[in-house]
């Protein structure tokens, strides 16, 4: 073979290669373009604002967080804590002559326990996360320098809550009890709604009952969402996805499914946050199977996560 050949099909090689490695990261390239960093959240816009507050009729609100302290049940090696101080106060000391008395408290803990919103830079595919970010390139110990949760705008939006202890006639759901396309547009037919591009979609699945009773169960299994489900409701363009479990995912995982693949499909590969342990027992009570759907993230400087509570108003 000639030099010029040699090198000819050198080229050809390397650009194959540059090829292969495109397409092998394709999948989680931005529709927003390459400085993106709120993935679905950029559907928030103020006519969703308008037409969410069109549903308020009664005015009632929901708090949806759960109450959270040093026993909630969270995933792995996650803890939580809370002191509280009185700074320069020893012994009962006021402060000046009004004697005035404050306390300051102190957290100590995981972010994701409780009731919380998992950001665009807490799941990845090998080390590759949303809009093609290496974690390499910007996850430091003291921050993330890309997709923090600081960069979330607030979330006013159409909120939707499904049914699924009525679907499956059990409450809680089943441990392992899946739902996918099929077994949301059924129940969503029957509450009457359907499911709209820049809406919250939020599942009632009974599992939150658990909590205090049967902590061990609650934080190793959980009925939830699949593979298909998950896809279906990218596809409807949806801002975030949630429900009353700690993982959102159907564990144990449908046959075929990796770990937490679930959460792989809505977060790095479509900017879609999850919202988990959301308390939807008072709307299921209630019926309210749409509402405006409110939530401003705590602004943590490069933070994977948020605490959040959740409103929903009627």
């Amino acid at each position: 073979m000639s030099i010029s050949a040699m090198t000819r099909l050198a080229a050809a090689l390397a650009l194959a290669t540059l090829a292969a490695g495109a397409s092998a990261h394709e999948w989680c390239r931005s529709k927003y373009g390459p400085a993106d960093e709120i993935g679905a959240a950029n559907l928030l816009n103020p006519q969703l604002a308008l037409e969410a507050a069109k549903l308020v009729k009664t005015g009632k609100t929901y708090r949806l967080g759960v109450e959270t302290n040093s026993k909630t049940p969270a995933y792995g090696p996650r803890s939580w804590a809370l002191a509280i101080n009185q700074p320069g106060q020893v012994g009962g000391v006021g402060l000046g002559p009004t004697k005035t008395n404050y306390n300051d408290d102190i957290y100590m803990g995981y972010v994701g326990t409780g009731s919380q919103i998992d950001g665009l830079g807490h799941i990845g595919v090998d080390n590759v996360y949303y809009n093609c970010h290496k974690n390499s390139e910007f996850v430091q110990a003291n921050g993330l320098s890309k997709l923090g949760v600081e960069k979330l705008p607030p979330f006013v939006t159409r909120g939707v809550v499904l049914d699924m202890t009525a679907y499956f006639g059990q409450n809680p759901v089943p441990e392992g009890t899946t739902f996918n396309r099929k077994e949301i547009d059924e129940q969503a037919r029957r509450q009457g709604v359907e499911i709209r591009e820049g809406d919250v979609v939020l599942f009632h699945t009974g599992w939150l009952q658990l909590v205090g009773k049967d902590d061990k169960r609650f934080i190793s299994v959980e009925p939830g969402l699949g593979k298909d489900g998950a896809e279906y409701l990218a596809s409807k363009q949806v801002v975030a996805v949630g429900a009353d479990t700690w993982g959102l995912e159907v564990i144990p995982a449908e046959k075929g499914a990796g770990v937490f693949e679930v959460h792989q499909i809505l977060i790095p590969k479509h900017g879609i946050y999850i919202l988990e342990n959301i308390d939807t027992s008072e709307l299921v009570k209630d019926k309210g199977w749409e509402f405006m759907f409110v939530l401003g993230v705590s602004r943590m400087t490069g933070g994977v996560q948020g605490i959040i509570n959740p409103v929903a108003i009627r």
